[in-house]
């Protein structure tokens, strides 16, 4: 039986936290879909931005990256969900502004989230992204 997930590791930012994959492609007759983990607002050296507007415009550039490893592009996105700390709520525009700068007028299904904490106390956002490209082979039916 041949894989059909296969790990994305985009080289260009930060290792995962923990034993898991940044993404996973799957590929079936005609069609590619990406399913993100929940990006975080690390940089390549490791470090965090301080404000929520810096860590989300690091989170859009982490999944631009990792798009860009699964030969896609955001423009591919079709579910986007994010994770936003509660006490961060007064921030809703910048993290919004971020996301709008990134998909470039692409609209795709949004959910935002509010939660207590994140797995690291200096995140203030992580966001997921589900992603879909049709392949040469056209679906049949």
């Amino acid at each position: 039986m041949s894989r059909v997930n296969t790990p994305v590791a985009a080289p260009e930012i930060a290792p995962p936290a923990a034993a898991y994959a940044h993404a996973t492609l799957t590929e079936g007759e005609g069609i590619r879909w990406l399913h993100t983990s929940g990006v975080v607002p690390v940089a390549p050296d490791g470090s965090v931005p301080s404000s929520i507007g810096d860590q989300a415009a690091r989170v859009w550039a982490n999944l631009a990256a990792i798009v860009a490893d699964a030969s896609m592009e955001l423009a591919d996105a079709v579910s986007i969900t994010t994770y936003v700390v509660v006490d961060e709520l007064g921030a809703l525009g910048e993290v919004m502004a971020a996301r709008d700068a990134a998909l470039a007028g692409h609209l795709a299904a949004s959910t935002l989230v509010t939660v207590p904490a994140l797995a690291r106390r200096e995140w203030k956002l992580e966001i997921a992204l589900i992603a879909a490209r049709a392949t040469a082979r056209p679906l049949t039916g």
